[in-house]
């Protein structure tokens, strides 16, 4: 199945200010999250932002939310954001597919998904804007959610999918600004 923007919605899971020096990479998943947002804002997709605990772990990374001013943001303490209902207000519960980014892969990133999934959403995990700690956590975790019907992406497919075909006034100014 390909992503439509008209059926999708952007999920950044928990890429908080304490947890995010922790994380294997963590700059380059922060810098992609970031990244998926700003083309998710110029293409219409709704952007939903998670924190876990907030004031234990801190406020979505600067950078990150630089980006995400117009997104709609829900605090939770389950892993799952699913689990918690956070989600039940937003964007999430109203689009079919569910693009998730964010950390840790394998905790929060991964309860979220397997939930998501199995409450009939069609979910795609940017792997390039996912991270753990350590990469085998993440990497167990890719495998895991791609065994339970998860599709594991990276974020150019996201965008090209997207965008469906160039030519457009749309692939120009998305070409233009964000693919490098």
């Amino acid at each position: 199945m390909l992503m439509n923007s008209e059926k999708s919605v952007l999920l950044i899971v928990d890429v908080q200010e304490r947890l995010a020096p922790a994380i294997h990479d963590g700059q380059r998943v922060a810098e992609n999250c970031a990244w998926l947002a700003q083309v998710a804002a110029r293409m219409g997709v709704p952007v939903v932002v998670t924190e876990h605990f907030p004031a234990k772990i801190g406020a979505t990374l600067a950078d990150v939310k630089a980006v995400t001013a117009d997104a709609h943001y829900v605090e939770k303490t389950a892993f799952s954001a699913q689990r918690d209902e956070c989600l039940d207000t937003t964007a999430v519960a109203q689009r079919r597919q569910v693009v998730v980014c964010g950390t840790e892969a394998h905790v929060c990133v991964q309860q979220t998904a397997l939930d998501l999934r199995w409450a009939g959403k069609e979910v795609f995990v940017v792997a390039d804007a996912c991270g753990s700690r350590d990469p085998v956590n993440r990497d167990l975790a890719y495998a895991r959610m791609r065994a339970h019907g998860i599709e594991i992406v990276s974020r150019e497919m996201v965008v090209f999918e997207w965008l469906e075909r160039g030519g457009t006034e749309l692939f120009r100014a998305v070409n233009r600004d964000f693919i490098r």
